[in-house]
């Protein structure tokens, strides 16, 4: 391309001067590639989404199948045992749970003439409503559910793509544990050398980190059941037991699975009258908001080594990105961003504490592995960077307490005295 550009002399003295732009066909090779990256994560982000899934679910269940090797089981006899008591655990609350809600509903539409007749009359000697009570003794509540039977066919087929969406993660994670020394070396194989002790250093964080998500998603879950217990006890309401464990389980939905018990404990408390049931509604959703905007920014807070700002932004972001499953992903996500950034040393703006030791302990421990796996294929070079890795955890875990150390509580030991006080101190 040339483009004449005024007021600039050219070797011919013309006035204007010639600029020419080339364009190397060679430069537009990185914009095709990535183009073309993005529009394969396009096509294929929900086949990642799961296995992102099974790779947390695999995650947490390395710990208790490594504990059940160690007592002398097999490969293949530990995952057996770990899928039956989890089908154990999941028939057992299936069993406690569905006939409870499946009773529960039933008694509804049975006393539901009643109970409106009831509200009705309630409304009739309440001054302010006495105008609706007529509204109310006609009403047709049944008819309310005419939508919902309508689309019953499309309900079903949905719920048929998650149960086998369910499978197929259950599948990928059996998979995972069966196999995954084969896919740490094939992982490893595919990134230089130098790289290793870091990959390994990141794998073993990430397990930390899911660790952490479980025990978080343990206590708001007990949390939740407790007091749904609480309250549909103290109310008098049937299967409180049945009704808090379908809390607990809901509540494994971040911000919104407090809502999903919601409908059910109120219908199921409006038997023991109107009073019940407004009491249960409101313990429930107080209990929700405090959870959503207290408990669990303190709880994953903690377990995960993240403000409880970031959670709370973390959970509000991957909701509206991909809505229930982002808020279940969010959590482990975020601080799976915060392990790469501390572990591969990513200079960020500002003082970076801690850095020279660090940068140090990690040229020891390369030097360390490039002597040792000289040589070694790829699955032993992966367990023998896993090796240095687990010996470098361990040296933070006496050292801080902590088997990973959030940046922002990383600190040098001054040289000289500061002319202020030292909050490390």
């Amino acid at each position: 391309m040339r483009d004449k550009v005024p007021g600039m002399l050219d070797a011919g003295g013309s006035g204007e001067r010639t600029l020419v732009v080339r364009l190397d066909w060679r430069s537009l090779i990185p914009v095709v590639v990535l183009a073309g990256v993005i529009w394969l994560l396009g096509r294929i982000w929900e086949t990642l989404l799961l296995l992102v899934v099974a790779l947390i679910l695999a995650g947490a269940l390395a710990p208790l199948l490594t504990r059940l090797e160690r007592r002398g089981l097999g490969r293949g006899a530990a995952i057996g045992v770990i899928l039956v008591v989890l089908l154990a655990v999941l028939g057992a609350l299936g069993a406690l749970v569905l006939p409870a809600l499946f009773k529960q509903v039933q008694d509804f539409v049975a006393a539901e003439p009643q109970l409106q007749a009831q509200l009705a009359a309630r409304a009739a000697a309440f001054p302010p409503l006495a105008g609706q009570a007529v509204t109310i003794r006609d009403a047709q509540p049944i008819a309310l559910l005419a939508p919902l039977v309508g689309g019953a066919l499309g309900y079903a087929g949905a719920a048929a793509q998650v149960v086998v969406l369910a499978l197929t993660v259950v599948v990928m994670t059996l998979y995972m544990l069966a196999d995954q020394e084969r896919i740490r070396g094939f992982a490893f194989a595919l990134l230089p050398r130098g790289y290793h002790v870091r990959a390994a250093r990141i794998l073993l964080d990430m397990g930390t980190i899911v660790g952490g998500y479980m025990r978080g998603q343990a206590l708001t879950s007990l949390a939740m059941g407790v007091v749904v217990f609480a309250v549909l006890a103290a109310t008098g309401t049937p299967n409180p037991l049945a009704l808090a464990a379908f809390a607990a389980l809901a509540d494994l939905v971040p911000l919104v699975g407090g809502f999903l018990v919601l409908l059910p404990a109120t219908l199921a408390a409006l038997a023991q009258g109107p009073v019940a049931a407004a009491l249960v509604f409101g313990v429930i959703l107080a209990y929700q908001q405090v959870e959503g905007h207290l408990l669990i920014p303190r709880i994953y807070g903690q377990t995960l080594r993240l403000s409880p700002l970031a959670v709370l932004v973390a959970l509000i972001v991957g909701g509206q990105l991909l809505g229930i499953v982002g808020a279940l992903l969010a959590l482990p996500l975020a601080a799976g961003l915060r392990v790469l950034v501390e572990d591969l040393r990513i200079a960020l703006p500002g003082a970076l504490p801690g850095e020279a030791s660090e940068r140090a302990a990690d040229a020891r421990a390369e030097e360390a592995y490039a002597a040792g796996a000289e040589g070694s294929s790829a699955l032993e070079a992966a367990e023998l960077a896993t090796t240095i890795a687990a010996e470098g955890q361990e040296e933070t875990l006496a050292e801080t307490g902590m088997l990973e150390h959030p940046l922002e509580e990383r600190g040098d030991p001054p040289l000289t005295p500061p002319p202020y006080p030292n909050p490390a101190r």
